[in-house]
């Protein structure tokens, strides 16, 4: 399996001209390839580790599937580096019945760095997609304090975080304040993505009464996949975008950020937190 942590010797400088030389935790980041049936569909940079949670929730972000069943099988391809050590860098994936196979003949022929969740898409009209799930106004509601003290549970859940300081985390909660699934990446949709594809494999969606609160800013992406999931509220510790906005607005989706202990910025659909 890919490293999610590796150490490296460096150099501490500073301007009263001392160095120290120490060794330092740093997030692992590798390239992961999804291949359907030995064809390949996709490369993206991320932190190894519940690359098969990953594959789910990217699959169900981009609307190739919706409910585990239709993930026949994935697997780890069979690999070494050029050291001749085994990697865990391609799955290759089995679609069932009803699943939608993308056009393999426009697969997303770059690789799409950790910082990015819709590059390599082909065109404008694919970057949107349709959640198959519709929010009701009553869905996920919850209480102010509740929402606030989210952000301080995830940072205190986050291991990968605490040991490199080069990570990003997603949380989903439910509305009693719960944490039931984290995970951490150097990308913050892939954070997204595995939470979800964790939840889609166990089989939970839709997500109607969660949360998902997120370690950086809210995007656009980030916004869709939450939607595409069905989950009534996504929450952020800092700002989010226009688009984000716009999205969460047409959706149904109640979009908070800047939660920062004491106080957080509602968006859209503010009627969801109780006690704003």
């Amino acid at each position: 399996m890919g490293r999610k942590i590796t150490r490296r010797r460096i150099i501490r400088a500073t301007l009263d001209g001392r160095c120290i030389t120490r060794e330092e935790k740093l997030a692992g980041e590798e390239p992961l390839e999804i291949r359907f049936d030995a064809t390949s569909f996709t490369t993206s940079m991320r932190t190894p580790g519940n690359d098969f949670d990953l594959v789910a929730g990217f699959l169900l972000a981009e609307g190739i599937v919706d409910h585990a069943e239709q993930l026949t099988s994935m697997r780890y391809c069979a690999g070494t580096d050029a050291e001749g050590q085994q990697t865990y860098n391609v799955i290759e994936v089995h679609l069932g019945a009803g699943a939608r196979l993308p056009d393999l003949s426009l697969a997303r022929n770059v690789v799409t760095s950790s910082a990015c969740g819709i590059c390599g898409t082909n065109s404008i009209e694919e970057v949107r997609k349709k959640s198959r799930y519709v929010l009701s106004p009553t869905d996920g509601l919850i209480e102010l304090e509740t929402l606030l003290g989210m952000p301080d549970t995830l940072r205190k859940s986050q291991s990968l975080f605490s040991a490199t300081g080069g990570v990003h985390a997603a949380g989903l909660f439910n509305t009693s304040g719960e944490l039931l699934i984290l995970r951490e990446d150097v990308g913050r949709h892939n954070a997204v993505d595995k939470v979800i594809g964790a939840a889609l494999r166990q089989s939970r969606l839709p997500l109607r009464d969660t949360v998902l609160q997120v370690s950086g800013r809210a995007s656009f992406e980030l916004v869709q996949k939450a939607a595409m999931a069905g989950i009534s509220v996504l929450s952020a510790v800092s700002a989010p975008s226009s688009l984000a906005v716009d999205l969460a607005d047409e959706s149904g989706l109640t979009l908070a950020a800047f939660s920062r202990g004491t106080s957080i910025n509602l968006y859209t659909h503010a009627q969801r937190v109780v006690g704003a």
